[in-house]
């Protein structure tokens, strides 16, 4: 099994996690941003969240959302950031939710990558209804849904 978070859900790899149970695991970040820096994975192995099996996103997100809670309530966070990525940047493919504990003044500054600009309402316009038509067009698949 070459997948590091397959071997850390099976015992395999060694990690300090913080919740288990038969839809997702947790454990703290090797690499964290901040202190209690925590990844949230579902135990069957997917690697993006258009992967995901519809039945599957309410255990993931419902326990992303208790950890952001208990990085709060433990470390004396002011707040959380809840991220995740798919494909480009996600150092480990398969799918986890990054929660990380912040405060005021811990100087993290918006996204970690730098943001752009439409060349104008038109653009944006264009490619919301591009978005749009697609969303509206295409019938979600089994897996999908109709949410």
């Amino acid at each position: 099994m070459s997948c590091v978070f397959c071997r850390i859900e099976t015992g395999e790899a060694p990690a300090h996690v913080v919740w288990s149970d038969e839809h997702t695991m947790a454990f703290l970040d090797t690499t964290p941003l901040f202190h209690g820096h925590t990844l949230v994975i579902p135990r069957h192995h997917v690697e993006t969240l258009t992967d995901l099996p519809v039945e599957a996103i309410e255990p993931l997100f419902g326990r992303a959302r208790r950890i952001a809670a208990a990085v709060e309530a433990v470390l004396g966070a002011q707040g959380s950031f809840v991220a995740m990525n798919n494909r480009v940047s996600q150092s480990v493919p398969h799918l986890h939710v990054h929660v990380v504990p912040r405060t005021k003044g811990d100087g993290l500054r918006g996204f970690f990558w730098p943001r752009t600009k439409y060349d104008g309402d038109e653009q944006a316009a264009e490619i919301a209804a591009r978005l749009r038509t697609w969303l509206t067009d295409t019938e979600p698949s089994a897996d999908e849904g109709t949410s």
